[in-house]
């Protein structure tokens, strides 16, 4: 009899609910944009920050960098030798890399130099050139392996087999693509191109008596990196010592500026959710009060009163927080967020797109819940009560 009479009160509560449609659908309505406008930026927010930690795992112990009149420039590559004699240093490789602005797609590919023999400076780069065939590259040094995006790109532009370099004097260099590499690092992968030293020294115009940077592994404690980098500087004063911890600062410090933005956006949406809510636990509707006033003189008592505005007020918010939920889902990972991912990334069209990762923690959603459902029902709840608690001829009168 007490479960029967439970699913009265949830028909009563859903009829109820409709029977006063249009106020009902716009609460909706305001409840559920307001869930995705701040799931879809925390979404966001957290895809991007698996990549860049994901990216950051496979970055080298260290990346030495040469200063002149304040600006990087070249290095030279004698000094590789000199580096290997500091305690605590394993290897020391040379890098040449740099970025090839093409312009008909508004685009800067990342052009790296990796030789077919060379051990590559970093885990991703392994991972990468892994599966591919390097029998190509060495029979012709015109050759190179290009990321997803590269491809994409090259591809809408009528470079399927090949694709012309420009280089500084003004010469149009033919390299040939050999293959194209799949990784699920976009932010590291995805505007790579990966081709022989040789080729790379003559696209960017330099010498092979130089390198970009050079980037070290520790062989050491990592707690003695401070002690390895004074070395360094101590040796070669010109040099500038990049550690894999001052990256990962580095990208805290940009989430923390990007976070202002989803701060404002968070404060907004939050003043607008609590309006409602403030409104709704002042007072009742002249509406609904009469009807909690009839029903209390057909004989319900103050818990059945609760218990049918409990399932109201409950189906109306976790209907809003599962259709919010549910459109920032396919709004950031099946649309790739648009507009709202420029609050992270920027506008600069400088690289080829990447996909934003899947990454939906627990914890999120439960907040999101939390912030949403159980208020609003606690909004319904009390100035129910209140009324509920009034004899029933003075609320009708």
């Amino acid at each position: 009899m007490l479960f029967s009479f439970r699913w009265l009160l949830l028909e009563y509560a859903v009829r109820s609910l409709f029977r006063r449609f249009g106020k009902n659908f716009f609460i909706f309505f305001i409840l559920s944009f307001l869930i995705f406008i701040l799931s879809s930026v925390l979404m966001i927010a957290e895809s991007i920050k698996a990549e860049l930690n994901a990216t950051l795992k496979t970055l080298p112990d260290m990346t030495l960098q040469r200063f002149v009149a304040g600006r990087q420039t070249l290095i030279p590559v004698s000094r590789v030798d000199a580096l290997l004699e500091i305690q605590g240093v394993g290897s020391a490789t040379p890098r040449i890399w740099g970025y090839y602005y093409f312009k008909p797609a508004g685009v800067n590919f990342s052009v790296v130099g990796l030789d077919a023999y060379e051990e590559p400076y970093s885990t991703t780069m392994a991972r990468l050139i892994k599966d591919v065939d390097w029998t190509q590259q060495r029979s012709h040094a015109m050759t190179m392996i290009v990321g997803e995006g590269v491809k994409t790109i090259l591809r809408e532009n009528y470079y399927n087999d090949f694709f012309n370099f420009i280089t500084p004097e003004g010469q149009t260099k033919k390299v040939g693509i050999a293959g194209v590499f799949h990784s699920d690092l976009a932010l590291e992968a995805n505007d790579l191109i990966v081709l022989p030293k040789q080729t790379a020294y003559e696209i960017f115009g330099m010498n092979a008596s130089d390198a970009t940077d050079i980037v070290l592994k520790v062989s050491a404690n990592v707690s003695e990196i401070p002690t390895i980098v004074a070395k360094i500087i101590e040796k070669f004063p010109d040099l500038r010592v990049v550690t894999r911890d001052d990256i990962r600062v580095s990208y805290q410090n940009i989430f923390d500026y990007k976070s202002g933005f989803f701060l404002a956006l968070f404060c907004v949406c939050a003043f607008a959710f609590f309006i409602i809510v403030y409104d709704k636990s002042n007072a009742l509707s002249s509406e609904e009060k009469k009807e909690i006033g009839i029903l209390k003189a057909l004989g319900w008592d103050t818990d059945t009163v609760l218990q049918e505005k409990f399932f109201e007020s409950f189906i109306l918010s976790l209907g809003a927080f599962l259709f919010g939920l549910a459109t920032a889902l396919f709004y950031v990972y099946a649309l790739q967020a648009p507009l709202l991912r420029a609050i992270f990334t920027g506008y600069s069209a400088l690289k080829p797109p990447f996909a934003l990762p899947y990454t939906l923690s627990s914890s999120m959603i439960v907040l999101l819940f939390l912030l949403s459902v159980p208020v609003y029902i606690a909004a319904t709840l009390i100035p129910a009560w209140r009324t509920s608690i009034v004899d029933a001829d003075e609320v009708l009168r």
